[in-house]
């Protein structure tokens, strides 16, 4: 059976998230959350018309009214709950790839559940799959029209005053192949758009914000001022400065953090940030007079963190930027708007924008272990004791098991790359050592 993770249910589509999986989810739902109408909204995955005609069953079957966008970026899909009061679920499986798929449920005003509506969702679920098929009782509405209300709206709220801006936009094949390029076709921008023409199975294919390097080719051959990836249901983003550089979520938010610092519109000083963001953001914002919360992996960590300490401004090194005093969750169009403007408000490159911060070499060694760890941190505090005690201020280790699989992730910033790479290779030895297994992957 299939559980909630750091962000929705996700598996292999239509073999391990089937539709009777995802009407049945629907339908506790409803029980739950008790929605006087519900919007459904799609990435453009193959299995999507299935799961989603699934789950408009579901809600239809406890007598709720759905709203069906069709294909939708997560964060317009967010965008119609916080605008219409309605519960959304996004069907959509982000930067995997199209033999994956899962859902994302929003509450009635756009924001991520809480743990314990997660459970409750979660435990009704679970005890739905002995009922038989339910008889579908609701109606549906048309509401791709909440699409060009989404686009509409980024831009009346952060303007387009991007004349003269060569922007390249890698749409990923995925949910924003519509969006993004309507939006920018009514701004003063000059675009060029790549990977806009999704077949169902294209998505996030050697393209989008989890593969930029076509994107890099792009935005030189073009002689582009900078490059926009978004991720396959567009709530994430990275860019490519004019000179080629891949510039990730941390870099993003220091930018963005200084902008409105000096503008006055950090609220409270502060950024909340996940464990994965790398040191030189945190001394550059330490730099700049600024706090960071730090907490755990996922933006729906960053997003609690952002309400208990009244802060506008959030994000993850992979591109989840949120900007809560405009929007309810992450938005990668959202993200690049307001980058875009900044830009070109202060006359400033993405070249130049960057320097705000440097970050330090980090490597990521994945272990696969030959069973679930729980604690890794204490099996192997005298290695990571030790190793700290090596890097000393210039240095960090982060080391956490995978929720999901059988998995420890062992990550280290250094002062340099060679150390780094040490470093990470002593902590997973020590794993392996512990608890037996392999390395899988570093990067």
């Amino acid at each position: 059976m299939l559980h909630f993770g750091t962000d929705g249910v996700r598996g292999v589509a239509i073999d391990e998230l089937t539709p009777a999986l995802a009407r049945d989810l629907a339908r506790a739902v409803a029980r739950v959350l008790q929605p006087t109408a519900v919007v459904v909204g799609r990435d453009t995955r193959e299995s999507g018309p299935a799961l989603e005609q699934a789950i408009i069953d579901g809600c239809a079957a406890e007598g709720v009214t759905v709203h069906q966008m069709g294909v939708a970026p997560t964060p317009a899909i967010a965008f119609a709950a916080e605008h219409h009061q309605w519960v959304a679920i996004a069907i959509t499986a982000s930067h995997n790839p199209w033999t994956d798929n899962g859902i994302k449920v929003f509450a009635a005003g756009g924001a991520k559940l809480s743990d314990s509506e997660q459970i409750d969702i979660e435990r009704q679920w679970h005890a739905l799959v002995a009922e038989p098929a339910p008889v579908a009782l609701g109606t549906v509405h048309d509401a791709s029209h909440i699409v060009d209300e989404y686009v509409q709206h980024r831009l009346n709220t952060v303007g387009s005053a991007f004349a003269g801006m060569r922007v390249v936009l890698d749409c990923a094949n995925g949910a924003m192949s519509f969006a993004a390029p309507a939006l920018f076709a009514s701004s003063d921008a000059d675009v060029v758009v790549m990977n806009a023409e999704p077949n169902g199975r294209n998505i996030n294919d050697k393209c989008g914000a989890t593969s930029t390097a076509g994107l890099v080719a792009r935005v030189i051959a073009e002689g582009a001022d900078i490059g926009i990836a978004f991720d396959g249901d567009g709530d994430r983003l990275m860019a490519v400065t004019g000179s080629g550089v891949v510039v990730d979520g941390d870099y993003i938010m220091a930018i963005a953090a200084s902008d409105l610092a000096q503008r006055g519109l950090l609220r409270n000083k502060g950024v909340a940030v996940t464990v994965m963001t790398n040191l030189g953001f945190h001394r550059a914002m330490s730099q700049l007079g600024m706090d960071v919360v730090v907490t755990p992996v996922g933006d729906r960590s960053v997003l609690a963190a952002l309400e208990e300490y009244d802060f506008v401004l959030g994000g993850e090194q992979s591109g989840h930027i949120i900007h809560r005093a405009l929007a309810t969750t992450g938005d990668g169009l959202l993200a690049a708007l307001v980058l875009i403007e900044s830009l070109a408000r202060t006359g400033v490159s993405l070249d130049q924008a960057i320097t705000v911060m440097q970050s330090y070499p980090q490597m990521l060694i994945n272990v696969r272990t030959t069973e679930r760890v729980l604690d890794p941190v204490s099996d192997i505090a005298e290695a990571i004791h030790e190793v700290e005690e090596s890097l000393g201020s210039d240095g960090r280790v982060l080391v956490r098991a995978s929720g999901t699989e059988p998995l420890v992730r062992v990550m280290v910033e250094a002062q340099t790359e060679s150390l780094a790479l040490s470093s990470a290779l002593t902590l997973a030895n020590a794993v392996i050592a512990q608890h037996g297994g392999a390395v899988e992957g570093a990067h």
